[in-house]
């Protein structure tokens, strides 16, 4: 009686290895017959994209449009929201920005002082130049005062 229920036990453990062999082999074998993913080639070109222009002034939020070539494609035009910062530099072009060296000393001649920007940052790869020069008025320039014109009341602060 013994014997038999090893008998049994072999069998049904047996047969469980089966089934769970046949199992695996299944899921393997199911997993090699799927189609590999279709890669989606698209004739249609880069997205081309205008300047942003503003909604109102000459900064903030704005819009800018969107082009792309192709046959079959099915969207080959858009719009999309756009913001530009009020306080980039706008001579240089709004999508554009640039850090700033310190001024230069100011040119007696021209009565202009001058510095120079390196592009920090394009928006929308703009098309900017690497580096700019600004100039500005020096304002006054500022002489001495001759001690004379001096009132009595700020001799006396100047001695303090």
């Amino acid at each position: 009686m013994q014997q038999q229920q090893q008998r049994r036990m072999f069998t049904v453990a047996l047969l469980a290895f089966i089934f769970v062999l046949a199992a695996m082999g299944t899921t393997e074998a199911g997993k090699k017959e799927k189609p590999e993913k279709k890669v989606k080639k698209s004739d249609c070109g880069e997205w081309q994209w205008s300047v942003c222009v503003p909604t109102s002034g000459d900064c903030g939020l704005g819009t800018r449009e969107g082009t792309r070539t192709g046959a079959e494609c099915k969207q080959t035009m858009k719009t999309q929201r756009c913001k530009i910062p009020c306080n980039w530099k706008k001579q240089f072009g709004a999508e554009c920005k640039y850090q700033f060296q310190a001024w230069g000393e100011c040119d007696l001649n021209t009565a202009l002082k001058t510095r120079t920007g390196n592009l920090k940052r394009a928006l929308h790869n703009a098309d900017c130049q690497k580096t700019v020069t600004i100039s500005k008025p020096c304002g006054k320039l500022t002489k001495p005062k001759p001690q004379e014109s001096l009132s009595h009341s700020e001799k006396g602060k100047d001695l303090q």
